[in-house]
């Protein structure tokens, strides 16, 4: 357990020792301050009873921020390792193939974690401004963290799998970009099957991102979701794995 920890303080320092984790940062901060900006205007014009975590999820800002961060996370995880010439002496120290992918896979999640903690204080300071208490309850704030967390993790997986399959940054944010927003149509259009039945209609409904999180905003945690969830960043984590591996082959 030592050697994981030392890996997820290493990969997660990788952030913060480059520029470019200070621009996500920044970056972020911008869109959510910007989106949160639109929704006071647009509570202004017009009162509403939903939760203050369900205006921001149906804004383009969220999925803007979980499709293109992702892959600036992610991309120098496996590839920047590989291009310098670490990789090699990472893997020949005393620790095994499944605690550098998970030890990198935590380091991405906890920086992703950490970039979106203003969220809880933008929805607080925009509920204490408006004197009304029913704009964030704990059970939508925790079932939208838990959404985030839940995205967070399948598209980390994506992209920490994507990395280990090049030695080029671009390419790797590039294959999780492409990857990102495929299933962020395939969501979009899944929304047409809501009312149809059969076996496409209950796989289209699991694809739904976009359905899963308003569930979550709503503070409504369905486990068939997060299974789906849960499943495929296993099944992600299992393939870098097996990339990683397969070094000993060549």
């Amino acid at each position: 357990m030592q050697a994981y920890f030392t890996l997820v303080r290493r990969e997660l320092g990788s952030h913060f020792y480059s520029w470019t984790g200070y621009v996500v940062i920044g970056v972020v901060l911008f869109l959510i301050g910007y989106s949160f900006a639109d929704l006071l205007r647009a509570l202004n014009a017009e009162p509403t009873d939903r939760p203050l975590t369900e205006l921001f999820y149906v804004t383009p800002y969220f999925w803007l921020i979980l499709a293109t961060v992702a892959p600036v996370i992610t991309m120098r995880s496996f590839a920047q390792e590989k291009y310098s010439g670490t990789f090699e002496t990472l893997m020949t120290t005393p620790v095994s193939d499944l605690q550098v992918v998970l030890g990198k896979f935590s380091g991405a999640m906890v920086f992703y974690i950490l970039m979106w903690l203003p969220l809880v204080a933008c929805l607080y300071v925009v509920q204490y401004y408006s004197n009304n208490s029913s704009l964030v309850q704990p059970s939508t704030l925790i079932g939208t963290m838990t959404g985030i967390f839940l995205l967070g993790g399948l598209y980390m997986s994506i992209g920490c799998c994507a990395s280990s399959l090049t030695r080029n940054q671009i390419i790797a944010a590039m294959i999780t970009l492409g990857i990102g927003i495929t299933l962020f149509l395939v969501s979009f259009f899944a929304g047409s099957f809501s009312k149809a039945t059969g076996v496409t209609a209950q796989v289209m409904a699991q694809l739904a991102l976009m359905e899963h999180m308003k569930d979550f905003s709503r503070g409504i945690v369905d486990t068939r979701p997060v299974i789906f969830y849960l499943s495929f960043t296993v099944l992600f984590l299992f393939l870098n794995l097996k990339v990683v591996e397969s070094r000993r082959w060549r």
